[in-house]
């Protein structure tokens, strides 16, 4: 594919953080694929300020736009189960875009592993994000190109958001190495277990949970 010729890949050597999954300090949001038998390598966690971001973000253009999604990948030091928490969102620049189509270049790849380093040192590139404009929550067999190859690890994630019917979702490979673009996850919002929630993308659905232990990232 033009454009592309740097790896968005953290090392061979990189493994994940000892932690403990924050379920107590987040409020839990399910797709309406979730809890039909699949089994997502990760669970994913977003912090508010990354949240906001994306949504600030989303709604900026009439045309695709997105990102990188970068924090921490962790294994729960109880359970042995692995989340993501997304801290922070870099919005991509030097793209090439249009109404159904976003082109990360050279250029965009640079620019983002450079904010990285000299903004968020320490994080990893646990995923990445766009747009799709009126089009709906999937991924375009460009989209799953991309995302396998360029976000090739089990726990790095892909999440589209239609900003105009504010609808998203999360695609994480499953247990057994499958990744299937039409269905999609959700995700718990972190400090989300004030009750002051900030979510407000319609097709998902809030989830009471028990209060649990955990870490707060925000």
């Amino acid at each position: 594919m033009p454009g592309f010729n740097i790896r968005i890949a953290p090392p061979d050597t990189v493994k994940p953080e000892t932690s403990f999954k924050p379920v107590g300090h987040s409020q839990r949001w399910d797709s309406p694929f979730d809890n039909r038998g699949l089994q997502p390598v990760v669970s994913v966690f977003v912090t508010r300020p990354a949240y906001i971001r994306i949504c600030v973000h989303a709604c900026s253009a009439e045309v695709e736009v997105g990102g990188v999604l970068t924090g921490q990948w962790c294994i729960d030091e109880n359970t042995g189960e692995q989340f993501i928490v997304v801290k922070h969102v870099l919005p991509a620049r030097h793209t090439r875009q249009g109404s159904v189509y976003l082109t990360f270049t050279k250029d965009t790849l640079i620019d983002i592993h450079d904010q990285i380093d000299k903004r968020f040192e320490g994080e990893k590139i646990v995923g990445w994000f766009h747009t799709h404009p009126r089009m709906g929550v999937f991924l375009s067999h460009y989209d799953t190109f991309l995302h396998n190859n360029f976000f090739p690890e089990p726990w790095q994630v892909a999440l589209v958001v239609e900003p105009f019917s504010s609808v998203a979702g999360f695609f994480i490979r499953q247990a057994d190495g499958l990744f299937d673009p039409s269905r999609y996850f959700g995700f718990y919002e972190l400090d989300g277990a004030s009750g002051r929630s900030i979510v407000r993308w319609q097709n998902l659905q809030k989830v009471e949970t028990a209060p649990e232990g955990g870490t707060p990232y925000e």
